[in-house]
């Protein structure tokens, strides 16, 4: 039996500080709406979906930026959205930020079926940015001070398929795929905020486009996964935020992509059986994977040359004089 998953990948616009949580809402049910008149099963919204990204401004003290957050979830300004999930039959994936009851933040995202009810729940382990301020940028990128990262990437039994997710600078890193991949997903969730400006290094401002369909349709093909990537786009408090949204093949062809840079659903139907079309064969991990030569990427953090090489290049040896 044919297992197939009609996916929105539902982009939003630029939120703005003015913007309500109620404002926001709104727009996720027009979304969401949108989504069972195309015959949805599920509806994929991005990172930090309720609110502006508010870390790319320096506060004193961090409880100046509690009214960012969300202390439970579904919570009062978000319930009428699980609500008309149920009566849709449509389920959701959402972003946001998490104030846990012990105090802690999370980049958070949870997976919500088509029931309502809460299935999955994610925090972003891989934190860009920086922590310290930094005045001179024309914005920040402060989610190393904002949030604590989180403790591994995880799997659930959703849509008739096995399903995980990932948050934004997550879907740089390829170890996160193959996690996922380690554990039979079929179905990656991802969630972006991207500036388009990047302060360490301009030059890259070009190849944010690229960079991100590099980085989603590689992870896709090379561990026979659909992947859905998500954004918050357009022009929000003087930062211009990538969009391309897409919905990926485990073949890392895209089927769909948004063309715009405002809230935008574009729809795709996934056939989860298509996975095994690449799982059972060129990436048949149980049959031509090494995990005994593979022990740096595990075992050390930083890049480490080793002595003979820097040897041969006329450096001391790592740690040795200089």
């Amino acid at each position: 039996m044919t297992r197939n998953v009609t996916i929105g990948a539902a982009q939003m616009g630029p939120i703005q500080l003015v913007d309500s949580r109620a404002d926001v809402v709104e727009r996720l049910l027009a979304l969401l709406r949108s989504g069972a008149e195309a015959g949805c099963d599920l509806v994929v919204f991005p990172e930090l979906t309720l609110t502006t990204f508010f870390p790319r401004w320096w506060v004193d003290d961090l409880a100046e930026a509690d009214h960012f957050y969300e202390t439970e979830m579904p919570g009062p300004e978000t319930r009428p959205l699980f609500d008309e999930a149920r009566r849709l039959g449509v389920g959701f994936h959402l972003g946001y930020a998490e104030l846990t009851p012990d105090g802690h933040r999370y980049n958070t995202a949870i997976l919500v079926e088509r029931d309502g009810t809460v299935v999955g729940r994610y925090r972003k382990v891989h934190l860009p940015g920086h922590e310290d301020h930094e005045p001179w940028r024309a914005f920040q990128h402060l989610e190393r001070y904002y949030f604590e990262p989180g403790d591994g990437f995880d799997v659930h039994g959703a849509f008739g398929g096995v399903v995980g997710m990932a948050i934004c600078n997550d879907r740089r890193w390829p170890e996160t795929y193959r996690i996922l991949g380690l554990q039979g997903c079929e179905l990656a969730l991802i969630g972006y905020n991207t500036p388009i400006h990047y302060a360490p290094d301009p030059g890259q401002d070009r190849l944010q486009g690229f960079h991100n369909g590099l980085v989603l349709q590689s992870g896709a093909y090379q561990n026979g996964m659909w992947v859905v990537g998500v954004a918050k786009a357009g022009h929000e408090e003087g930062c211009d935020l990538l969009g391309e949204t897409s919905i990926i093949a485990p073949s890392g062809e895209v089927r769909a992509m948004a063309t715009t840079v405002g809230d935008e659903l574009v729809v795709a139907e996934a056939d989860l059986d298509l996975c095994a079309d690449f799982k059972e064969t060129l990436f048949d991990f149980d049959r031509y994977r090494r995990p005994e030569v593979y022990g740096r990427i595990t075992g050390q953090r930083g890049p480490e040359v080793p002595d003979h090489v820097r040897a041969a290049l006329g450096a001391p040896p790592e740690g040795g004089p200089r």
